[in-house]
């Protein structure tokens, strides 16, 4: 989807981090923003933010976990503009620690937004583009711990690596009505998931469990720390090439060769 002007953009986890980088940045596409959140007040600053640069845009509070409240969001998004063109399913959450330490809530919270969230974004919204017949884009946040595991983030991975898979399948499945597919992978990125752990559900935990990094976690990740507006300029690009991965830090490669190696050489055990 080179020309993205006049087209319409559905972003969810919208009113911060990479969301409302890259609202910014298909703002000055041309593109017209929904924006869904499930925090009204972010959602709110967001929205003045990006109208502010003259864009088109509307918010739409929304659980991502929850299948009603995104069929509401498209009922909403088409409503507005009269048809939708991209969908960012980017909403996400995390729970650091060893797999062994994981409660049955911290397994359900991370899978509900992280992959049943993604999943409600493309049953919801892919047949009514499909239906639409003007193509688009799909894209799925997922993570560098889709692509290679990461010590203390078990329940991460496992609905990340889920994302990662849907987005390959979805990418081979709608090509033919000219819908493309990315999944972008970083791995660091300034964003405040590491605090995701306010908008937990009482229901599933409360807010306790968030990543707690320490002062020295930080420091040894400093150096690989990427800035959402890099992260949101490589998005827009992603979409214009049909890019299925988007990979944002170049120090993944390594990691991601090394783990292809292993599974290449278990070929070899008798």
């Amino acid at each position: 989807m080179q020309d993205l002007k006049g087209k319409t953009a559905v972003i969810t986890g919208g009113a911060s981090g990479i969301g409302l980088a890259s609202a910014r940045a298909m703002a000055a596409e041309g593109m017209r923003v929904v924006l869904a959140d499930i925090e009204q007040a972010a959602l709110d600053t967001a929205v003045a933010e990006i109208a502010s640069l003259g864009a088109e845009v509307i918010g739409i509070q929304t659980d991502v976990g929850e299948l009603d409240q995104v069929q509401h969001l498209a009922d909403q998004s088409f409503a507005h503009f009269g048809g939708v063109h991209l969908v960012f399913n980017n909403a996400g959450v995390a729970v650091f620690g060893p797999i062994q330490d994981m409660t049955h809530a911290d397994w359900e919270w991370v899978i509900r937004v992280d992959l049943w969230g993604v999943i409600h974004g493309v049953e919801t919204f892919v047949p009514r583009m499909i239906a639409q017949g003007e193509g688009g884009h799909v894209i799925n946040t997922a993570s560098f711990a889709g692509l290679v595991p990461n010590q203390g983030l078990g329940a991460y991975c496992v609905a990340k690596y889920g994302v990662v898979a849907l987005s390959e399948c979805l990418a081979h499945d709608i090509k033919a009505h000219d819908i493309g597919v990315s999944v972008l992978c970083p791995m660091v990125i300034a964003t405040n998931i590491n605090d995701s752990a306010r908008n937990r559900p009482a229901a599933l935990g409360g807010p306790e469990r968030s990543l707690d990094l320490t002062a020295e976690d930080l420091e040894k990740m400093q150096g690989r720390i990427l800035p959402v507006a890099g992260v949101a300029a490589q998005v827009v690009a992603g979409v214009k090439a049909n890019h299925l991965y988007i990979l944002t830090h170049d120090e993944a490669r390594p990691f991601i060769r090394r783990r292809f190696e292993r599974i290449d050489k278990a070929f070899d055990h008798e």
